[in-house]
């Protein structure tokens, strides 16, 4: 006789709504899910003493091994600054026709810096931090943010030395100084927020900071830092009508040619491009407003995998 054992019918996965369901029941939530955009801002404002901390740490801790410590910080550029001089000022005859040269070039450089150095920190923000990201809970755009305040501080502390380099150069004192902060406010949104885009391409694909340099310098060789687009283009009536506009609309030659107008009394209005203030607060608030939105749509992901 042959025995017929009966299966029990299978049964259905649980759905998704139940799963739900249950884990509100019993007070669950995803770890490390992506609050809403108003939470994750609050949190961050929450933090904003662990962002200004942490971004002084390291600034400190940046040239703690070298001799001189941080007066590296001023001169790195003017490093930067003396060998461009030698290159495109002396040997490329660029200097001509462009009055207080070494001020301009050195303007240029130190603003220049500042947004290079600040994406190249952005890059690295989490791919860099992968220990600190899986270690605590806090959001990941406390990073970037913190890199990018980092390297405006590193600016701050530089431009005592960019104001002795002008009054060297007989550039006076004047109430146009004063616009250096608003364009500081607005270039330091963009640093930020163009980190903040870095930050989630590069904790994805981390190979980008090997190609970040490349693609930096070839930003800086359009952006005026070391030769003047105005009189550049004048040199050039054989180029396209859109190749100076396009030159000027440049998010560094707004800042660099921002700060110049601002300090430098040789530097006029005719050199900048129509609606410069315009198209200064138009790139800080699509870089950071975008450029958060991007890394706050990825905020569940930093640190896993």
């Amino acid at each position: 006789m042959s025995q017929v054992l009966d299966t029990p019918p299978p049964t259905a996965p649980p759905a998704d709504d139940d799963l739900a369901a249950l884990a509100a029941r019993h007070g669950l939530a995803v770890s490390g899910a992506r609050p809403s955009l108003t939470d994750y801002v609050r949190q961050l404002w929450a933090r904003r003493h662990f962002i200004t901390a942490f971004s002084t740490a390291k600034l400190t801790a940046q040239y703690s091994q070298a001799k001189l410590g941080q007066v590296w910080q001023v001169m790195t550029p003017l490093l930067n600054a003396a060998v461009y001089y030698f290159i495109f000022g002396v040997l490329l005859g660029t200097k001509r026709n462009v009055p207080d040269y070494v001020p301009f070039l050195v303007t240029g450089v130190f603003i220049w810096t500042f947004t290079q150095s600040s994406i190249m920190a952005g890059t690295r923000a989490i791919s860099g931090n992968l220990g600190l990201v899986r270690a605590l809970h806090f959001p990941r755009a406390a990073l970037p943010i913190s890199f990018a305040l980092q390297q405006l501080q590193q600016l701050l502390f530089s431009m005592a030395a960019l104001v002795v380099i002008l009054l060297c150069f007989g550039v006076p004192i004047a109430a146009s100084w004063l616009l250096a902060i608003p364009a500081l406010v607005l270039q330091s949104t963009f640093n930020a927020g163009v980190s903040m885009i870095m930050a989630r391409m590069g904790a994805k694909t981390p190979d980008i900071a090997q190609l970040m340099p490349f693609v930096l310098r070839t930003w800086m060789y359009v952006s005026g830092v070391m030769w003047s687009i105005d009189k550049l283009a004048k040199g050039h009536h054989d180029w396209p009508s859109w190749v100076v506009p396009v030159l000027q609309a440049n998010p560094a030659a707004v800042y660099i040619d921002l700060m110049r107008y601002s300090l430098i009394d040789s530097f006029h209005a005719s050199q900048l491009p129509h609606h410069v203030w315009a198209l200064a607060v138009g790139w800080a608030l699509v870089a950071g407003v975008g450029g958060f939105i991007y890394f706050w749509k990825a905020e569940e992901t930093y640190g896993r995998g």
